[in-house]
């Protein structure tokens, strides 16, 4: 903990972008396009299945460690907080409001500081207030 600064929270966004892109993107080069393809031809393999247990295990750390951390009060902020964002972007013109591309990759990009922020709130917390989470006691 001592060492925990913003390179901490980045790694943290990158680790969640990485997962939220990985998942879908509107590249084509995904694990839903993947699957879609899995699916239409029955072509089942081993490294398809272990790719979607590697996403559900991230998925899972990712989500209980932000519902832990932040709460339902908090997730609804930061999930309001960033989709305002989201709505001040396109409304001042830096991302087109008819580009279903575009929106789609800053909607993933803010699912991942969701994420990124669930995951270091505890932390943030912490440097902020000095108070330590109960799950924190044996460091």
């Amino acid at each position: 903990m001592a060492g925990f600064n913003a390179t901490g929270i980045l790694a943290r966004f990158i680790a969640a972008l990485v997962l939220v892109l990985a998942t879908y993107n509107p590249s084509g080069k995904s694990f839903v396009h993947w699957l879609m393809s899995t699916v239409e031809t029955n072509s089942w393999s081993p490294v398809f299945v272990l790719a979607a247990i590697v996403l559900i295990i991230g998925w899972t750390i990712f989500i209980r460690a932000t519902r832990r951390s932040l709460g339902l009060i908090g997730f609804i902020l930061a999930a309001a907080f960033f989709g305002a964002l989201v709505w001040l972007i396109i409304d001042v013109g830096i991302v087109p409001a008819n580009s279903r591309t575009a929106i789609t990759w800053l909607v993933e990009i803010t699912a991942a500081a969701v994420l990124a922020v669930g995951m270091s709130w505890s932390h943030i917390r912490r440097k902020l207030s000095g108070q330590t989470d109960v799950d924190d006691l044996d460091e």
